[in-house]
């Protein structure tokens, strides 16, 4: 027993080994055979040679289980096999549908990408538009600026339309990303630039200095110029001002129109001229022109210029000697009122009326000759009625007033002319500058030197009769002795000495003298009546015989004695014309 549980136990502890060398010998046995295998290595050497007849009677047995189960359950097998095959269809379909998917799935993936955003954007917009709900009244109020600022500007709040601008300016700095905020900014500029031309517009009315104070510290707060723009801004929109009141003038008529620019420019230039100095007095520190480069005295000279030049085109269409008085007073005038602000340009008026004064005169003595010429050459040489005033009335008026000799009516050529030298003096006495004396005394000798030309001319080439040339010969003496002295005494009452003047130029009828003294030695003495004498002293004139005859030697001795008296009495008033103006000097 001893031994052979020795043997056993030698037997099993071999058999042991034998087994881990199988299996170390057997390595492709699967995991589920190992078991088997390792209760093999175990048998013994009988069992191992009954193991296939067991493992055979198993198989038998299990087969036969297998075909009674088979028998037995053939209809499970065929639902099985059925089954199987419908889950195999199903399968493929399964398949084809997840690779259907599967490439369906980078399209999910970019439509719920897109989902995302879009929900992001508009949970973005929700937040907005809550943030905007909650902020309703301030937007609405925002949003009404520039209409707010429109009503401002329309009834003239011009501060609060300025706040509401520095406001919205402000608002624009502090949001400059904001869209709404720079379009508020954009309507608040267009409404800024409708308060800029409003305010200009009014710069350009009639406005005092309060309301021009006013509206250039409206100028500075819109901040659109420069302190130099400023101020030439402001003289451009006064001298826009000014110049809409001189087109607004009547120029058809030059005395109504030079009167209404003169007194708008001694009105209107002086308030601007104080405007200026008070506006922009507190940027000057005592040296305006210095600061703004002279602008307001270039401003000033430049109307006082347009001002003269006007005066010099205007000044020549004025025909009468009352208005240029009138309108040299009212200059003198202006000036004197511009002088508070240093505009006084009284000095340069005289060089302009003197201008217009001689043109006037030199003018009507122009006409006053042509109208003697055109009727010289149409006159009738008939005798005409006496007009029955004597010498001594025609001293007498001579001394107190320089009224036409009556005389002069029986020549109505020289009374042509002297009516055109009374028109020509009555225009020069209200405005007679002491600087023309001498040039108006030469035009006026010129006059009477045409005239005399004129008769000169008329004898040369005209032939009278008998009877007209006594006329003839009678209108010269008349010239001579009536009219010439007549338009010295005229010239007198204009200017003291002035008749001296016109008188020491009487060889300019030295021809006419020659022509009458040569007439005189061709007439043959006869003799006359007492009447026919009468007549000639008393109207200086040569009668005509009925039968035509030329007057007797002792008529033209008549005439020449009356022709003496008149001269010594045309003598003693110039004598008395010239003590008066000694006494007027």
């Amino acid at each position: 027993m001893d031994l052979t549980g020795f043997q056993k136990m030698e037997s099993q502890g071999s058999s042991s080994e034998d087994i881990s060398t199988v299996t170390t010998l057997l390595p492709l046995a699967s995991d589920s055979q190992q078991h088997y295998v390792s209760e093999l290595l175990s048998f013994t050497l009988d069992r191992l040679h009954k193991e296939p007849e067991l493992l055979r009677v198993d198989a038998e047995r299990i087969r036969r289980q297998m075909q009674e189960v088979a028998v037995t359950n053939y209809r499970s097998f065929i639902a099985a096999a059925d089954t199987l095959l419908t889950i195999r269809n199903e399968v493929s379909s399964i398949d084809k549908h997840l690779e259907s998917m599967i490439n369906e799935i980078p399209k999910l993936t970019s439509g719920c990408t897109e989902f995302i955003e879009s929900a992001e954007q508009i949970l973005e917009k929700r937040k907005m538009n809550q943030t905007m709900l909650a902020n309703h009244s301030t937007l609405l109020d925002l949003l009404e600026i520039p209409q707010l600022m429109d009503t401002c500007v329309r009834n003239g709040n011009y501060d609060e339309a300025l706040d509401l601008e520095a406001f919205v300016g402000k608002l624009s700095t502090m949001h400059p990303k904001l869209p709404v905020i720079q379009a508020l900014a954009g309507e608040v500029r267009l409404t800024t630039q409708s308060l800029l031309s409003q305010l200009l517009q009014k710069l350009r009315s009639n406005i005092q200095l309060p309301e021009c104070l006013r509206i250039i510290g409206y100028l500075r707060r819109i901040g659109a110029f420069s302190e130099y723009g400023m101020r030439l801004l402001f003289l451009r929109c006064r001298e826009a001002w000014l110049t809409g009141i001189l087109e607004d003038l009547d120029q058809a008529n030059p005395y109504e129109y030079l009167k209404g620019m003169i007194n708008c420019h001694r009105m209107h230039l002086f308030d601007v001229v104080n405007q200026y100095r008070a506006i922009f007095a507190d940027d000057t520190s005592g040296s305006e022109e210095n600061y703004d480069g002279g602008l307001l005295f270039s401003w000033a000279m430049h109307q006082i210029t347009s001002h003269l030049q006007t005066l010099k085109v205007m000044l020549p269409k004025i025909t009468e000697g009352g208005s240029l008085s009138n309108i040299l007073d009212q200059c003198m005038y202006c000036a004197m009122g511009l002088g508070w602000v240093g505009l006084d340009f009284r000095g340069l008026l005289p060089s302009l009326f003197e201008e217009a004064v001689l043109n006037l005169f030199s003018k009507n003595m122009g006409t006053a000759v042509e109208n003697f010429q055109l009727v010289l050459d149409s006159h009738r040489w008939v005798p005409l009625p006496a007009v029955g005033f004597s010498a001594n009335t025609v001293r007498e008026e001579s001394q107190e007033d320089v009224t036409p000799p009556s005389y002069l009516m029986e020549h109505p050529p020289l009374a042509v002319f002297i009516n055109g030298v009374s028109a020509a003096m009555n225009e020069l006495r209200p405005c007679a500058p002491i600087s023309l004396k001498h040039v108006l005394a030469q035009e006026l000798i010129k006059g009477l030197q045409a005239v005399s030309d004129s008769l000169l001319l008329y004898n040369t080439t005209r032939v009278l009769r008998a009877n007209e040339s006594g006329l003839f010969l009678s209108l010269c003496r008349a010239f001579i002795e009536v009219a010439y002295p007549h338009c010295a005494t005229c010239f007198g009452r204009c200017y003291p000495g002035g008749a001296t003047l016109i008188m020491d130029a009487k060889n300019l009828y030295d021809g006419i003298s020659r022509l009458l003294e040569a007439s005189s030695a061709r007439e043959v003495p006869k003799p006359v009546n007492n009447g026919e004498a009468k007549s000639v002293a008393d109207n200086g004139e040569v009668p005509t015989m009925e039968n035509g005859e030329t007057p007797t030697a002792t008529e033209s001795e008549a005439i020449n004695a009356d022709g003496a008296n008149k001269g010594a009495t045309t003598s003693e008033t110039n004598e008395e014309d010239t003590n008066t103006e000694k006494l007027l000097e």
